[in-house]
């Protein structure tokens, strides 16, 4: 696919990675997916698996990136980090393959303001709990943004975790917004466990396990 005239491509980003890949997270799980990570986050959480993306990367303008993107021959593209919003030609980045025609997610911290994201993207919005030492950066007028399209993710690091999240999906009425995920913090808790309070409790959440650790474990590229 050609860049778009409306973007100029001579617009750049500190990127981490471009890869090809099974989604191995939110409602679509499973599909095959080019991950576009950038580099650079504002945020340290305790489980970050992401941390090589702190710093490392390379400078791409946005047609470099395009040029990465099209040889996947992918449908879905996928924008991640560390913190894509930390970048402010992100922006344009997510314009830019929305107007190609990708069907384009966006996985943020929940930090950074989602307002001037293109409203075709679907917002993966990470809402960190006390478990993660960065509960208190959440932004919680992003939640009022939120659309149907969009969906928001609880890593959860045990039995306090899971409550504190219950207690915000129930007081902000997240689920009537949005599709709302729970995740186990790998090594911290067993998704078992976990699932055995969602149906408890009969909470309006999905369960995920990351598909591509069970598949090729952990690394980059994956």
């Amino acid at each position: 696919m050609p860049v778009p005239n409306n973007v100029a491509p001579q617009l750049s980003l500190r990127i981490n990675e471009i890869f090809h890949s099974l989604q191995g997270e939110t409602s679509r799980v499973g599909l095959p997916t080019v991950f576009i990570r950038l580099t650079g986050c504002p945020l340290r959480c305790t489980y970050c698996d992401t941390s090589y993306a702190f710093n490392e990367g390379e400078t791409l303008t946005l047609a470099e990136i395009f040029d990465k993107v099209t040889q996947f021959h992918a449908r879905y593209v996928t924008v991640t980090g560390g913190e894509p919003l930390a970048q402010k030609n992100c922006l344009p980045l997510l314009q830019q393959l929305c107007d190609a025609g990708y069907s384009v997610s966006l996985e943020t911290g929940g930090a950074m303001d989602i307002s001037k994201v293109d409203t075709r993207v679907s917002r993966i919005l990470d809402i960190k709990t006390p478990g993660s030492g960065e509960a208190e950066k959440n932004r919680w007028k992003n939640l009022e943004l939120l659309t149907p399209q969009d969906e928001v993710k609880f890593v959860l690091c045990g039995e306090e975790d899971y409550q504190w999240a219950k207690q915000v999906l129930s007081e902000k009425r997240i689920a009537d917004r949005c599709p709302v995920l729970f995740s186990a913090s790998q090594g911290q808790l067993e998704p078992a466990r976990l699932a055995d309070w969602i149906l408890r409790d009969n909470l309006p959440v999905r369960l995920q396990i990351q598909l591509h650790k069970f598949l090729w474990g952990e690394g980059r590229g994956k």
